[in-house]
């Protein structure tokens, strides 16, 4: 009897971590533990490897009367998930002398079944790319990962049905072929031809809207929407989806990471679209933010280089309205516990959507608000002065006339034609900040502000009379400087004029002057 070790990992947080699998065995009454901090998941997996080597044909730990020694290295990192169950049988295997061959050039995982199969794991993207970056020749998963350790290239992917194929492969009697690697271009030109289900010539009228939500997709910012309801607030939020321009290899890899480690891949290679997420008011804070005694993603960092739209806003609790605060200064958020803390990457885009007070009918013409001026001030003051402060774009959504709305032609430009407009301003961006950590221009910083917005003699001026009429905020100076700096992009400006300022500041003062 001999001691092995076997190659593996873990997910923590969204990264992959490097697990050594060792297995001991020595002669005596049958025993088998499992140490190395490992979660109850781990420990089960006892009973799923006995069942499953003696299923496919192999001397199981019962049969032998062992005693199975198996450390999940380092110790002091906590092990999840059911991952674990391949390496720990071929470790076993190998100590066994079942399986001669050694498998030091591999890293394996995977889950089995009773029978012997090898079933799906969440978060095999950060495993694969820690393969990469750790130098292995081959990734052993279960043959529903292929597709998604694909898209990382320079590593052979070997996607197997069951331990007994695995067991083949290594010791050279049926050698299985590596995957083909994922083609992200392609991808990306199958996700294009797809129809969408809103389009925004579809949506009659609201072109002030439709402006400031160009914007908005140009440059990353975040769009306050206020108004009755039915005015289209809701059907303009989901619209945006349409708008925004294809994700890059890089930040499809950052988005398919935090989708696989939540498993909410499902049968996707590749996030290629854009995320769009819509929790319900009801959801809890750790819900938006993340967290858990297991960390795992919230709506926050599922929304990550995508949309997050939050509707009928002043109705989430406030603990989840005051929680977004950081994320949106900050493009993260870290969930803190006793033992470690975890980040998340949390670079979304906010589109958020009100009514005027509880009944909705607040300052419309046309309908009588039945509600207090007390009830109106409580609605309105659920959003605190720094969260508003945050929301760079803020609109009034108006109902629109009958005309409009029976009009049957079509309202504006296409989402299409719109969409190549936002990738040609994204674009401009891509190479004014090459070389920095910046993507948009809502990311900029006072530094990165005062490098790239530099304002005519004209435009200063009108700066100065806005922030001084209006007494913004430091952040609220900036924000109109960022929002000024796109509005001169989609223009293809290199300066920022007095009419890029004038619309800019217009959009950090509509809800002050509404109300």
């Amino acid at each position: 009897m001999a001691s092995v070790r076997i190659h593996s990992a873990t997910v923590g947080g969204l990264d992959a971590l490097p697990v050594e699998v060792e297995v001991d065995t020595t002669p005596g009454l049958h025993f088998f533990n499992i140490v190395g901090l490992p979660d109850k998941t781990v420990e089960e997996s006892r009973d799923r490897i006995t069942s499953a080597l003696r299923n496919s044909g192999f001397i199981s730990p019962k049969q032998k009367n062992n005693r199975i020694i198996v450390n999940l290295a380092p110790a002091d990192i906590r092990k999840e998930g059911s991952g674990f169950d391949l390496p720990i049988a071929l470790g076993y295997l190998l100590a066994t002398k079942q399986l001669k061959k050694s498998v030091n050039s591999s890293l394996c995982i995977g889950e089995l079944s009773l029978d012997g199969t090898l079933r799906r794991i969440n978060g095999i993207l950060p495993i694969a790319l820690l393969a990469k970056r750790r130098g292995f020749k081959e990734l052993i998963v279960p043959m529903e990962n292929t597709s998604e350790a694909s898209v990382v290239a320079d590593i052979s992917v070997v996607g197997a049905s069951s331990l007994k194929d695995v067991v083949s492969h290594l010791d050279g009697t049926a050698i299985l072929s590596p995957a083909k690697p994922i083609d992200y271009s392609e991808l990306l030109s199958e996700q294009e031809s797809k129809e969408l289900l809103i389009d925004m010539s579809d949506i009659k009228g609201q072109e002030q809207a439709k402006r400031a939500l160009l914007i908005a997709a140009c440059g990353g910012h975040n769009v306050l929407m206020h108004g009755p309801p039915g005015s289209g607030k809701t059907l303009l939020a989901r619209a945006v989806a349409g708008i925004m321009p294809p994700m890059t290899h890089d930040e499809a890899i950052e988005v398919t990471k935090i989708y696989s480690v939540s498993g909410l891949l499902g049968d996707a290679t590749l996030m290629v679209q854009r995320p769009f997420r819509n929790p319900h008011h009801t959801t809890s804070a750790i819900a938006i933010v993340g967290g858990g005694s297991w960390p795992r993603p919230g709506e926050i960092s599922l929304a990550h280089r995508g949309v997050l739209f939050l509707d009928e806003f002043p109705e989430f609790p406030r603990s989840v309205i005051e929680a977004l605060r950081q994320p949106m200064e900050s493009g993260e958020i870290v969930v803190s516990r006793v033992n470690n803390s975890t980040s998340f990457p949390a670079r979304f885009m906010l589109i958020a959507a009100m009514n005027p007070c509880p009944c909705g009918n607040y300052g419309d013409e046309a309908k009588e608000c039945i509600c207090s001026p007390a009830s109106v001030a409580k609605y309105q003051k659920r959003l605190s002065g720094p969260i508003l402060d945050r929301l760079d774009i803020q609109i009034n959504v108006p109902h629109e006339t009958y005309e409009k709305l029976r009009d049957s032609s079509k309202s504006g430009k296409s989402s299409p034609e719109i969409r190549s407009t936002v990738l040609a301003v994204r674009n401009l961006q891509y190479t004014r900040f090459k070389g920095t950590r910046l993507i948009t221009n809502s990311e900029m910083g006072p530094k990165d502000i005062a490098k790239y917005c530099k304002l005519d003699a004209s435009a200063e001026s009108l700066v100065k009379n806005v922030v001084s009429t209006h007494n913004l905020s430091g952040r609220g100076y900036h924000k109109i400087l960022k929002i000024s700096r796109t509005i001169a992009d989609l223009e293809n400006s290199q300066e920022i004029g007095q009419a890029h300022v004038a619309e800019a500041a217009a959009y950090r003062t509509k809800i002050e002057n509404a109300s």
